[in-house]
């Protein structure tokens, strides 16, 4: 339909907002002139878009009952059967709330996107599927995927599968349940600050946040382009290693992938000796204000047994990992601001496949702005300060000060083939009454990132793997490596998984 016109007193308004001043006459003269635009415009709206093609059939899905979903972890239930045959012939797989599956709703965790059915799949549904693999439907996840505990999503709280009422972690809080409680064998989860590990850590499965744009983000609702990655959440080493040579590689769609992006037969060096393999132990992750002690010492204990492998295990200092998070909140809350909610979840100024359905569907979330859940609306109030009163400076500041951070650590790697440290400061915590005290609730949400986020920002790959259990819940280790050398980050994880059973420790 052709694009509606403004009046006089609009195009009036709208000039007034940037701080431009018209008279009557210069309106008049404005509104005879951006007419022909104006027909530019009616000329795109009478294409087609260009999307890619939906090739496997589906159901429109179905949303579980009450039985079907103990966890709160399931959106919705479907069965898309991909290739007959492949690396993944025979897998399940669920898919983050934030990613594009044709035909099946979306939410994203929240009310903006009411009512969406994504007209395509995103690239690695799409590659999940030809490798073989059945989609089984989409996971619960944290509302606008802003929130590193379970407690945020519109459907409600997301129970860790084992110890119900505690956090299964967030913001791919159902795709680690469904894993760890066995109902799926596979998940793939986004990461902006630790989405991926957090949950991967608080339930006991295995979580990989990879190089950033080694996998294509392409048909996922973003938060920061610079922060954004997708990975993969499995049962074992394996299948994650096998999960991501089926995800890895540039699709052409997506800016975040550069032209040095590099792959590799991450299954193949699964069973190569650790021995001279040389790993840092961070001293700056360790004995934050909030670490739990047993957290701390089966991290530590972890390190034993790949030195007891011949791994060279010794202790670095990194002083500004400590700075990792401020740096991360300052891009992620005036950058989320903007792309995500401002910029109604593409933002602009890249080139790639835009969503614009989707785009049109989260702008609403502008007439019922009060419902947002309170982690976003402090994310947009102080991203929305900050950008007004210093113009955009903390943010640029901040992007200059991640690549500081990031040669930090790539002069520690220089010497080392990985860094070690807890996932996490903490084992799962109990979930938040609804009537919980603003502190408690934003507190939940956020207060576990200490080791996480700064690796979103720098983009090195970051995997949490179960290393012990304490009172019954999980303790994560997670280690870290160069950019695009997760085949270094698996052959330590698999020498670890095959030595210890972390549910005995």
């Amino acid at each position: 339909m052709p694009v509606i016109r403004p009046n006089t007193d609009e195009l009036g308004a709208i000039a007034s907002s940037l701080g431009i001043s018209l008279t009557p006459k210069q309106l008049d003269d404005y509104q005879a002139v951006l007419q022909a635009n104006f027909d530019a415009y009616d000329a795109l709206d009478q294409q087609g878009d260009f999307l890619p093609e939906v090739t496997y059939p589906r159901s429109a899905g179905h949303a579980p009952s009450a039985a079907q979903n103990p966890l709160g972890a399931w959106q919705c239930q479907s069965n898309i059967k991909g290739n007959d045959t492949g690396p993944l012939s025979g897998k399940t797989v669920v898919i983050k709330d934030n990613i594009a599956v044709a035909g099946l709703p979306m939410l994203n965790g929240s009310f903006t996107l009411d009512g969406y059915r994504p007209a395509v799949d995103a690239t690695v549904v799409t590659r999940l599927l030809d490798a073989g693999a059945s989609v089984m439907g989409k996971a619960v996840c944290e509302a606008l995927c802003f929130s590193g505990g379970s407690h945020t999503s519109a459907s409600g709280p997301v129970h860790n599968p084992l110890r119900q009422g505690y956090s299964a972690g967030g913001s791919s809080s159902g795709c680690a349940a469904l894993v760890a409680a066995g109902e799926v064998d596979l998940a793939v989860g986004s990461d902006q600050g630790g989405s991926v590990r957090i949950p991967a850590s608080f339930c006991g499965v295995y979580g990989m946040k990879p190089t950033h744009g080694l996998v294509p983000y392409t048909g996922a609702m973003p938060i920061e382009s610079t922060l954004d990655h997708l990975g993969p959440i499995t049962r074992t080493v394996r299948d994650n290693a096998l999960m991501l040579e089926v995800l890895a590689g540039v699709d052409g769609l997506d800016p975040r992938q550069l032209a040095g992006t590099r792959t590799a037969r991450y299954t193949e060096g699964l069973s190569r000796s650790v021995a001279g393999l040389k790993i840092a132990v961070l001293k700056e992750g360790f004995g934050h204000a909030n670490s739990e002690r047993d957290v701390d010492q089966a991290v530590r204990q972890a390190c034993e047994v790949l030195q007891a492998q011949g791994a060279i295990v010794e202790q670095v200092s990194i002083p500004m990992h400590l700075l990792g998070p401020a740096i991360w909140l300052a891009i992620a809350a005036e950058g989320a601001t903007w792309q995500m909610m401002q910029g109604n979840s593409h933002g602009f100024n890249w080139r790639g496949l835009y969503l614009t359905d989707m785009m049109e569907h989260h702008a609403r979330w502008r007439a019922r702005a009060d419902e947002l859940p309170d982690t976003v609306k402090s994310t947009m109030i102080l991203g929305e300060y900050l950008s007004r009163k210093y113009h955009g400076r903390y943010y640029g500041k901040a992007q200059n000060l991640g690549r500081k951070l990031r040669l930090a650590y790539d002069e520690v790697l220089t010497r080392h083939d990985l860094l070690l440290m807890p996932t996490l400061p903490l084992k799962a915590t109990p979930l938040p009454p609804a009537d919980a005290p603003l502190t408690d609730y934003l507190g939940r949400s956020f207060e576990m990132l200490a080791n996480t986020c700064g690796f979103d920002v720098t983009g090195h790959p970051a995997l949490s793997l179960p290393c012990a259990s304490s009172d019954g819940l999980p303790i994560g280790l997670q280690l870290v490596g160069k950019h695009f050398a997760e085949s270094d980050i698996y052959c330590a994880a698999y020498a670890f998984e095959q030595s210890v059973d972390w549910k005995a420790c």
